[in-house]
């Protein structure tokens, strides 16, 4: 968080005890220092990352906006470490003016070895804001430490794209899903596009025409499978589709989804041009003859329809991507919300995996 004041503690060898007891002093001292300083209490987050990428980590929080955690814990895990080393600060944006309140926010780095990752819970048990939701990201995999702080954990975020085999990255979704919330960034790349789907078919004329899509084609990043996976998910899960696996042909998924009226081809295509995670454009195409297109493009997504009879519009989405900084800072927001069309689209997407 970009901090133009802030008050910092750092101490070697040290323990959870005595980091939660000296980020209490460095509270009172900003306490003490303006009645208009107030804790952010929100959200907890507690990060599990590898020491030499942490700096990358570091980067991609800072970009998040105004969606920072009230109290960030970062566990740096260092394979070679043998002892705990901490460092606390107590960071705002600007000073309290009269009769306005400063919100703080609290950073904890705690640097652990491999005998602090085989306890992490007892780690981060003292060090997180009793009653707030906690978040726990492990960017690094660790998925080990992940599940023994399932027991203080109310949301795990993940990306399911980070796995080499996109059934791993589903798979373990799921699992994380039976006990907490899980907030996936490979769904929320998805979010423009299936905002802009649903406006389009949001006109009452237009909404029997879900019932007579025939085909899909997704474009994606060679190594975002499973954001489109989880668009394909969703779009079975809202209109009753009756999904069975994929196969692939000609470097593509294909298969067939069976809708009330008719069966729908679809097509998972990678795209080696796009640098970017997520997916390049989506195709939508109706028994009745219409088509709708999105791809990505400068500025937004640049959207096409066309129907049978000729007639052809072209417009931009303007502001539909925010970036992986918009993302991440969308994922922790999301902590605090819950969407109820992530476990059916996932357990779909489970189901399309060959």
């Amino acid at each position: 968080m970009p901090a133009v004041s802030d008050s910092v503690w750092r101490e070697q060898n040290t323990t959870p005890s005595r980091i939660d007891a000296a980020l209490r002093e460095l509270l009172k001292e900003r306490f003490a220092e303006s009645a208009g300083y107030a804790p952010a209490r929100a959200l907890n987050m507690v990060c599990i990352v590898d020491r030499e990428w942490s700096g990358e980590i570091a980067n991609r929080l800072r970009h998040v906006g105004r969606f920072h955690a009230s109290r960030t814990v970062v566990l740096a895990y260092d394979p070679r470490r043998t002892t705990m080393d901490a460092t606390a600060t107590v960071a705002s944006e600007s000073a309290p003016r009269s009769g306005e309140l400063t919100l703080l926010r609290e950073t904890i780095i705690v640097e652990i070895g491999p005998r602090h990752l085989a306890h992490v819970d007892t780690i981060v048990d003292p060090l997180v804001v009793t009653d707030l939701p906690t978040l726990v990201w492990s960017p690094h995999g660790h998925d080990d430490a992940v599940d023994r702080l399932l027991g203080l954990a109310q949301v795990v975020l993940m990306d399911s794209v980070d796995e080499p085999d996109v059934r791993d990255g589903l798979r373990r979704a799921a699992q994380l899903l039976e006990s907490v919330y899980v907030v996936d960034l490979a769904w929320l790349r998805s979010t423009p596009w299936r905002e802009r789907v649903a406006a389009t078919f949001d006109p009452p004329r237009l909404r029997l025409e879900l019932r007579t899509i025939s085909a899909v084609t997704v474009r994606h990043h060679p190594d975002s499978a499973a954001a489109a996976l989880l668009l394909i998910g969703w779009l079975a899960s809202r209109l009753d589709w009756r999904v069975s696996p994929l196969v692939p042909r000609g470097g593509a998924l294909c298969g067939s989804m069976h809708a009330r009226r008719q069966d729908v081809d679809v097509r998972l295509a990678p795209d080696p041009g796009l640098h970017v995670r997520g997916l390049q454009g989506l195709t939508l195409e109706t028994a009745s003859g219409r088509c709708f297109s999105l791809d990505r493009g400068d500025g937004g997504l640049r959207a096409r329809y066309a129907n049978r009879r000729g007639d052809v519009r072209e417009w931009i989405v303007v502001g539909a991507s925010r970036g992986e900084g918009g993302i991440l800072g969308e994922g922790i927001r999301q902590a605090l919300l819950r969407d109820p069309t992530y476990g059916p689209a996932l357990r779909a997407a489970n189901t399309l995996v060959p």
